[in-house]
């Protein structure tokens, strides 16, 4: 590290280290300049350092959710399954910061508590819970869409006498259930990958669900050594249709619209989309989130597969959704999901019936009745999106605060850039397709056409970039435009911040697609930087 870095200046700040946070310290160290990298955690990974959860896994094929950026990365790992656990992913995210060399640029253990302008230098003062203080040129979050766990403010949680865990801070050592009451509180997707795993150890588990989801079978499967050979010989082409795609992975939709195609074709079509397994499910047809009788054929014939592995219709009933579209929501992926409620051993307890009122020392009291449990399980999801920067005391221009900025819900322009935030950059942030793609794409995505504006500022003489608030406007207003001609606003997602009491309801991410988004971001520089203002320090 250089002793400018030492000085505390530096070219660039990168807050967290996950797959964005260390892409962006490689490529833009590759460019010569000075970076520091501040890591809550004690080491890297991000979601998937903390995110250990029983059964956690990607929902992305593991071959997709990898680095493009290094054809070397690529031919020397090996993924081992066709979707990888968090186990598997994190051993790869270590591989890679240790054959690049990142972990000298990162402090681990350090939280950025505040990032604040100066409006004259246009350079950025960041500080540290460990009381460091860094100014830099530019600050990237980094923070990751789901890194800041929610935990219902239940009467009574913290009276509970026995084991608390959230499937976001799961112990790192093993967890056993055995001859335990365990309830778990929550059926999203880390609900989903770890119910059937705590059925096979809990003597009773009781499942509080509010709102069901949609989840289909993930199909996974150990990878043959002609797999991978394949995959690896391939590689450039299946990046390629990945980079052009709806999501970030190299899915081609059924020729046909739904309705085009013969009864018996969209059968077939939703058969071998179903055999695949996992969240393209609902991009078997190419109009299923934008045409309500689409979507309906996709939902009739989810239904059917799900009531055919679950004995008691009247729990079908409860775990089959009635109040959305079908994947206007995130589709989970599960392993036995469903069939784990004809368990003995495991009952399904709607609280949309019988709401949780209040905690206890012995366990949870539900209108109905009480349920005397030794552990807990917080399956309860995440504030999206926006609340990981929600706890930094990040102040742009005028002193205002971002948090105040986004009070109405997020505002940026790409979901790279914030107008009143020059030279402050998000990855994966809200107003871009972030949760809609693969994330290890995106983040590359993101962090190139960072290093290329630093990189244009810098052959220009200029200091900063800074969103204009007319095209932060507009491209808000052509976010809400693209979700209102789908099926998306219909569900009451995380997506739309509906999740998390008082928070507004705002659609916050780009749905046109990852490759039509990557057009408009690369036709925005290459305009000069169309709807940025180019700023020099007075």
């Amino acid at each position: 590290m250089s002793n400018s870095a030492d000085a505390g200046v530096v070219d660039a700040v990168v807050v967290g280290a996950g797959f964005a946070g260390l892409y962006a310290l490689h490529k833009l160290r590759s460019q010569g300049l000075v970076v520091r990298v501040f890591e809550a955690a004690p080491e890297v990974g991000g979601t998937w350092y903390f995110n250990r959860y029983p059964g956690a896994r990607c929902d992305v094929e593991s071959v997709d959710y990898s680095y493009s950026f290094s054809d070397e990365l690529e031919q020397e790992w090996t993924w081992t399954e066709k979707y990888a656990t968090q186990g598997e992913i994190l051993r790869y995210i270590n591989w890679v910061a240790d054959k690049l060399d990142l972990r000298p640029g990162i402090t681990f253990d350090t939280r950025v508590v505040s990032a604040t302008l100066d409006e004259k230098t246009l350079r950025w003062t960041v500080v540290t819970d460990a009381g460091e203080t860094v100014t830099a040129r530019f600050v990237i979050m980094a923070t990751g869409p789901l890194s800041a766990a929610l935990t219902p403010a239940f009467p009574g949680l913290d009276t509970f006498a026995g084991e608390v865990y959230h499937t976001a801070h799961w112990p790192h050592e093993p967890v056993d259930f055995s001859s335990k009451r365990v309830a778990v509180i929550g059926t999203g997707s880390s609900g989903i990958q770890s119910i059937p795993l705590i059925a096979e150890q809990a003597e009773q588990l009781y499942v509080f669900q509010r709102t069901p989801n949609y989840s289909v079978p993930a199909g996974n499967r150990t990878l043959t050594e002609s797999d991978v050979a394949e995959v690896k010989s391939n590689y450039a082409e299946r990046r390629a249709m990945s980079w052009r795609s709806g999501g970030g992975s190299p899915h081609v939709a059924h020729p046909k619209l739904t309705m085009e195609a013969t009864a018996e074709e969209r059968r077939a079509a939703f058969e071998r989309r179903w055999e695949l397994g996992g969240v393209l499910f609902s991009k078997t047809f190419s109009d299923q989130m934008i045409d309500p009788v689409a979507n309906d054929e996709a939902r009739r014939f989810y239904e059917e597969k799900v009531r055919a592995v679950i004995d008691d219709p009247e729990v079908a009933d409860l775990l089959i959704p009635n109040d959305h579209p079908i994947g206007t929501k995130r589709i989970c992926t599960d392993t036995n999901y469903f069939q784990t409620f004809n368990r003995p051993n495991v009952r399904l307890i709607s609280v949309r019936r019988t709401p949780i009122e209040s905690i206890d020392a012995t366990g949870i009291t539900t209108s109905d009745a009480h349920y005397d449990i030794d552990a807990l399980v917080l399956a309860t999801g995440f504030d999206a999106m926006t609340g990981a920067l929600a706890k930094i005391d990040i102040v742009g221009r005028g002193g205002q605060g971002l948090r105040e900025d986004w009070a109405e819900g997020p505002r940026t322009y790409l979901g790279l850039g914030v107008d009143g935030f020059p030279n402050l950059f998000l990855v994966s942030g809200p107003g871009a397709p972030a949760v809609l793609a693969n994330m290890v794409l995106h983040a590359e995505a993101h962090v190139n056409w960072i290093a290329d504006a630093i990189t244009h500022l810098d052959s220009h003489g200029h200091t900063a970039l800074e969103a204009t608030a007319e095209s932060v406007d507009n491209w808000i207003a052509e976010c809400n435009r693209r979700a209102e001609a789908t099926l998306f606003p219909r569900a009451n997602s995380w997506y739309m911040g509906a999740n998390v009491p008082g928070k507004p309801r705002v659609f916050m991410l780009f749905i046109g697609g990852f490759g039509v988004y990557l057009d408009i971001c690369a036709e925005v520089a290459a305009a000069g930087y169309k709807g940025f203002q180019i700023l020099d320090a007075s």
